[in-house]
């Protein structure tokens, strides 16, 4: 019988092949509580040791939920199935509903990996001091991603602080954190008030992805704390002057990959960035994301990042970079370079990958000057004037424009094709448009944008 042609179609009639596939587009947490002990089959596919060695046991909820049914749901789930796969699980997902009851009562001998999604700071650093949990961290876990949740507006940087250095404090076997924050502006401060600058916080943690406050964190992180570290991959909230004792000009033989990227604009790119990264001397990866202003000097070209920096990394293979310069400056007798000497300096260098938004119109005494490697790897592409030409950029989920000229209606079909995965669009600009009446009828479209930015532009940019 052709069962295509069956009205009847039971989906136990599909082949093991499909159902894996159907599998794996389902929450995990409703696999386990629906369809596992309905039938042999569906226990044979839903415990099937390749599909869930990586439990994610967060509930996807809609908006309205009912928190004593989720409570029923991790119950069965702990107690009818974890302990018959406890030998299978290598990694957890966890949220604060779960994560007690999850690892509290059953023992994983193959557990390594943890993660914990949505926890506020002062809840997490109390799971932390559990008991189980330290037995966790002393003797198994070699990964942990944390993902804090901060709502209130006033970050609670002591739990945050204490929760990140009793991880790195009791964990034995780390070699692999990532510690991020969510709904907030403001990161972690890293900066003991009362531990030594150098004192050891592990030795065993080989790779660290951190969002941190100031570029101090950051210098604490390199000043021999993590003595194995190799890879650091950094989010500043913002650079600004150094103001710690911490040594900047010891060499940073270990360290083999360095990311280092900002959310704010800063004057303090040639002290204390450049330092740091004449530092890395065995660096074999490196990974900038910086907006600069300088007044009174030059846009970073090849050759600066060549003779400031990269040079003293004899070891690199791998550059990806976005950097956006604003040069601040009255004179305008100063020679500036050209497009071509900045596409030039990079192209002589050996570079040949990358795009330049060049803006060659010096309005109110400054100019601007973006240039990235391709293709572009980055989440955000910030200060977009007047002079993108356009691109792929697959990757950008946030936008920021900003330009004394005003942004008009052929700009924004380019961005709307070039950015097809925007979903937060920033836009400064309160110029009129000089050809916005010819488009009136044409309408753009962004198809994933859930924020729009436009409390400083002018009503010629209706979207």
């Amino acid at each position: 019988m052709d069962i295509l042609n069956n009205n009847n179609i039971n989906i136990l009639d599909l082949p093991d092949e499909i159902l894996r596939t159907i599998l794996n587009k389902l929450n995990m947490v409703d696999i386990l509580y629906s369809l596992v002990d309905v039938n042999q089959r569906f226990d044979r596919l839903a415990l099937d040791s390749l599909y869930i060695h990586h439990l994610d046991l967060v509930i996807k909820r809609d908006d309205i939920h009912n928190s004593s049914v989720d409570t029923h749901i991790i119950e069965r789930i702990c107690s009818k199935i974890l302990p018959r796969i406890n030998d299978k699980v290598t990694k957890f997902t966890l949220e604060p509903l779960s994560v007690e009851r999850v690892l509290g009562t059953i023992h994983y001998p193959q557990l390594h990996s943890l993660s914990f999604v949505n926890f506020q700071p002062k809840i997490f650093s109390q799971h932390l001091l559990d008991k189980t949990m330290i037995r966790l961290l002393e003797n198994q876990i070699t990964h942990i991603t944390v993902d804090v949740n901060i709502d209130n507006v006033e970050m609670p940087n002591r739990s945050e602080q204490n929760a990140f250095l009793v991880i790195l404090l009791v964990s034995k076997c780390l070699s692999d954190l990532t510690y991020r924050q969510t709904s907030s502006e403001k990161y972690i401060t890293i900066l003991p008030s009362n531990i030594s600058y150098t004192h050891c916080l592990s030795s065993t943690l080989t790779k660290l992805t951190i969002n941190v406050n100031t570029f101090d964190d950051c210098l604490y992180l390199l000043n021999g704390c993590l003595q194995s570290l190799s890879t650091l991959i950094i989010r500043i909230s913002k650079i600004d002057r150094s103001s710690s004792m911490i040594d900047n000009t010891k060499k940073l033989v270990k360290l083999k990959c360095f990311s280092l990227i900002t959310d704010w604009r800063t004057c303090y790119y040639d002290q204390p960035v450049v330092p740091l990264l004449r530092r890395m001397l065995n660096l074999e990866e490196l990974t900038l994301f910086l907006s600069v202003v300088r007044p009174i000097c030059t846009y970073i070209d090849g050759n600066q990042l060549f003779d400031k920096a990269l040079n003293y990394m004899p070891r690199l293979n791998k550059f990806i970079f976005s950097i956006n310069t604003c040069i601040i400056n009255d004179d305008i007798g100063i020679d500036r370079p050209s497009n071509d000497d900045i596409r030039n300096s990079f192209t002589e260098r050996g570079i040949q990958s990358f795009d330049i938004c060049f803006d060659d119109k010096f309005m109110n005494s400054q100019g601007n000057c973006h240039v990235y490697s391709l293709p572009y790897q980055f989440n955000e592409f910030l200060f977009m004037s007047n002079c993108f030409q356009g691109g792929r950029f697959d990757t950008v989920r946030l936008l920021s424009m900003r330009d004394e000229r005003p942004f008009e209606h052929k700009l924004f079909q380019i961005i709307s094709q070039d950015f097809p995965f925007l979903r937060q669009l920033i836009i400064r600009n309160d110029i009129p448009q000089k050809n916005g009446q010819h488009h009136s009828c044409t309408l753009i479209t962004f198809n994933h944008l859930l924020t729009l930015d436009i409390l400083s532009v002018h009503n010629d940019c209706v979207i």
